[in-house]
């Protein structure tokens, strides 16, 4: 239960920027497995929601960055406050001030149809119900939670494919800005690939093999083609490598 329930951590960044935000995504994890351990799988199903409803978080974040007027387009219609703090949002986790449901819209910037996000929506009223004190125990099996489960990786690996794109997008960009390593930011490539891409980017380990799948030749222009090629071996590299997820 607890190993089929842990492919979401692929889904989920390889390294955070605060400790606290991974902190936070531990003790869900934590939670999530004392939780199955001792069959209070309501209990894990609320956990396990927290930790998808992170993943949607980070995959808007990623929006944010890499289209910020789509992601500025979209916030039409929300208070002027709401709209100030989610355009200067410096943590993916500021989304939280946003009603679950209505942040899963933002998921229609990586073609996500109203279909899919209905779906998705669908998941948020399930954990309202759990949630609340109502007389019901709605997971009171480890094979009631193990349906559920497989249901939400197979949103989550939905939603995953609708954002390459945009990640391939910002991989590309990323390529670009550190190509000359006089003015990037830092002069190593493995210091520029770990700082800059995984740990500042929030990418995750299946966000790393969409960019080790990038055709390098295409920017086979650039005068800096050689530093490009170093960087793309060197994400390459930690795809492969026994380490390749040491952020």
């Amino acid at each position: 239960m607890i190993e089929e329930a842990g492919q979401l951590e692929g889904f989920l960044p390889l390294s955070y920027r605060t400790p606290k935000e991974g902190d936070y995504v531990r003790f869900l994890w934590q939670a999530f497995e004392t939780n199955v351990e001792h069959g209070k799988y309501q209990f894990a199903f609320l956990a396990y929601h927290m930790l998808v409803m992170s993943f949607v978080y980070f995959n808007i974040w990623q929006i944010k960055q890499i289209k910020p007027e789509e992601f500025a387009t979209a916030l039409i219609g929300f208070g002027k406050d709401m709209e100030r703090s989610l355009l200067e949002a410096t943590s993916p986790f500021t989304f939280h001030v946003v009603n679950e449901s209505h942040v899963m819209r933002f998921l229609k910037l990586i073609q996500c149809d109203n279909g899919k996000i209905g779906a998705y929506t669908k998941l948020v009223k399930d954990r309202n119900e759990t949630a609340h004190s109502n007389g019901n125990i709605f997971f009171s099996t480890e094979a009631e939670l193990v349906i559920k489960v497989r249901e939400i990786i197979r949103a989550v690996t939905e939603i995953q494919g609708h954002s390459e794109s945009i990640i391939m997008e910002g991989y590309r960009r990323f390529l670009l800005d550190s190509a000359d390593p006089e003015v990037r930011e830092h002069a190593e490539v493995a210091d520029q690939v770990r700082e800059v891409l995984i740990h500042g980017s929030y990418m995750s380990l299946i966000d790393l093999d969409f960019c080790a799948q990038f055709d390098v030749a295409a920017l086979a222009d650039n005068a800096h083609f050689e530093e490009i090629e170093a960087l793309h071996a060197e994400v390459r590299r930690r795809v492969d490598g026994d380490d390749a997820f040491a952020a």
